[in-house]
């Protein structure tokens, strides 16, 4: 605690502690009283106050004391109306805002009974193709209350025109309609693998959201710039941090060369990150991607407006460490890597279910991982102050050091042109296989430790019970689709496809002509049919 004979000036902690006159004050068990935020006086100016550039300590001056984190819990698998189900029941165990998983013909824009979708309909997440699906899958839920995070990329305008469209048919006002749609097509070129379109065309339909939203859509963040699935196809913490910055500044640029203003967008850009097993190294990561970020926009974008420099983040806690064998373990790792999220100052929280290496989460399994972050919430006390960890020589260390190493690739792929020409040449996913190599190697060699894979195996261990989506899905949503098409006009589809054809072919904003053709209930995969015999096809970079 900071000695509060100290100066009071507004720069010190003691002054800034003095700002927050009635706030409820918080004990310990023991009756001891907690500041608000702990520290010396006379703060780094590389760390800051917490809600001060550069953002280190937090986005919010008080953080956690006054308003808790997010709890998004990822859910989606067969049909809306299953997906429906889990939503309400998540909702009435407590969540706080809804976390949409698509199924991957939806994510690469293919219909239910296309042939290239049918092993796929409803797997990983929820078919949806058309705007009934949508209505189906939001039915009884208030979009102008509830928060909805979609993970989509190559398709996120049709989704988005959906969710639009939705709210529209609730008499939502589309202004009063919050969430986050993912729509980070860089990421999935160097380490994902749900794209469509090539990379310029698809910057293109994302800087069309960001204009269209910037307009229409001021409270939903047009984008969730993913660090996430970088980390789980093998990244180091580092590497996550440069690369999803990296990508941060190639979406900026293309906005501004677009003619935005950076001040007009920039606040609503959000980012999404893993939390992974070294606990400290991941609390060290947030800190340090505000820090960098913070710098970026000010600095090289010349935001003026002090939210442009905000990173605000989504975390998720890391599938790729989750493990088949003792699955109860997974908990553990839960429990933890959400606890680092918490301490690094993330703005909303998804808890994987302990049995995701097996299968899609199971009910109870999914309620348990929401239970997680409610303890975390109310009972740990890691939520009375702000940045409890900040002024620990070993995190402030770390943080400097992950920053520093992330600029480093920053400006490497600066000097190769920015993020779209280095994933073009193939150099963002070689550093990522390089990094996940070295590190299947460590587990095979022992010299990476894992409990229950590579120590303390139980070799008795029983069948877990594995929740499996009905076979019948694939077959009963391609039937669906074909009756819905059969019940519409022919001259409408065409009309609204042509639409979007001309507006690809010049520049128009794509978005408000995939909104007439979504609410038309032109299907997802006859919109990017359309927009495949304008932009083309992209093919994989080969990098080995």
């Amino acid at each position: 605690m900071a000695d509060q004979s100290s100066s009071e000036g507004a720069g010190s902690l003691s002054g800034f502690r003095h700002r927050f006159p009635n706030l409820p004050p918080r004990v310990t068990s023991s009756g001891i009283p907690i500041e608000v935020v702990y520290g010396e006086t006379g703060e780094d100016p590389k760390v800051g106050l917490p809600g001060e550039f550069p953002f280190t300590r937090g986005i919010h001056p008080t953080m956690y004391r006054e308003r808790p984190w997010t709890m998004r819990q990822y859910a989606g698998f067969s049909t809306a109306q299953e997906t429906n189900r889990r939503f309400r029941m998540l909702l009435a165990a407590g969540q706080t805002g809804l976390s949409t998983a698509f199924d991957l013909p939806t994510q690469v824009g293919y219909d239910p009974d296309h042939p290239l979708a049918q092993a796929e309909v409803g797997r990983v997440g929820v078919s949806i193709a058309c705007l009934d699906d949508a209505l189906e899958l939001f039915e009884g839920i208030p979009l102008d209350k509830v928060s909805t995070s979609m993970t989509i990329n190559a398709t996120a305008m049709i989704l988005l025109a959906m969710y639009v469209a939705v709210g529209r048919r609730q008499g939502v006002r589309i202004q009063d309609l919050t969430g986050t749609i993912q729509n980070d097509i860089l990421k999935e070129y160097a380490a994902r693998g749900t794209y469509r379109f090539p990379p310029r065309p698809s910057l293109r339909l994302i800087t069309d959201i960001f204009a269209w939203g910037t307009e229409h859509l001021p409270k939903f963040n047009p984008i969730s710039i993913s660090g996430y699935h970088i980390r789980e196809a093998g990244s180091t913490a580092a590497q996550e941090v440069g690369f999803t910055l990296a990508n941060g500044i190639a979406y900026v640029a293309a906005a501004k060369a677009a003619g935005l203003d950076v001040d007009r967008f920039a606040a609503r850009l959000s980012f999404f990150f893993n939390s992974h097993n070294h606990f400290f190294e991941e609390i060290a990561k947030f800190r340090a991607a505000r820090q960098l970020w913070a710098g970026i926009m000010r600095d090289r974008f010349g935001a003026k407006d002090p939210k442009s420099w905000v990173l605000r983040f989504h975390t998720q806690t890391a599938g790729s460490t989750l493990t088949s064998q003792q699955p109860e373990n997974n908990a553990v790792r839960v429990t933890l890597q959400a606890l680092a999220a918490v301490l690094g100052g993330t703005q909303s929280l998804h808890t994987n279910s302990k049995d995701e290496a097996l299968s899609l989460p199971s009910e109870g399994a999914a309620r348990l991982a929401l239970r997680t972050q409610q303890i975390i919430a109310l009972e740990s006390g890691v939520t009375d102050t702000v940045d409890p960890l900040g002024g620990s020589p070993f995190v402030e260390t770390l943080t400097e050091q992950v920053a520093d190493r992330a600029r480093r690739y920053i400006d490497e792929i600066d000097r190769m042109g920015g993020a779209a020409a280095a994933i073009e040449r193939g150099y963002v996913q070689r550093e990522i296989m390089r990094s996940a190599y070295e590190y299947q190697r460590a587990v095979e060699s022992g010299s990476a430790l894992v409990v229950g894979v590579n120590r303390f195996e139980d070799s008795e261990e029983g069948a877990p019970e594995i929740f499996r989506v009905s076979g019948s899905v694939a077959d009963a949503r391609a039937e669906a689709i074909v009756r819905m098409r059969s019940g519409r006009s022919p001259g409408l589809t065409n009309e609204s496809l042509g639409r979007i054809v001309r507006a690809a072919q010049g520049f128009e904003n794509l978005f408000p002509p995939v909104l007439a053709a979504v609410e038309a209930n032109v299907t997802v995969g006859e919109i990017c049919h359309a927009l495949e015999g304008v932009f083309g096809k992209h093919r994989e970079v080969p990098v080995l």
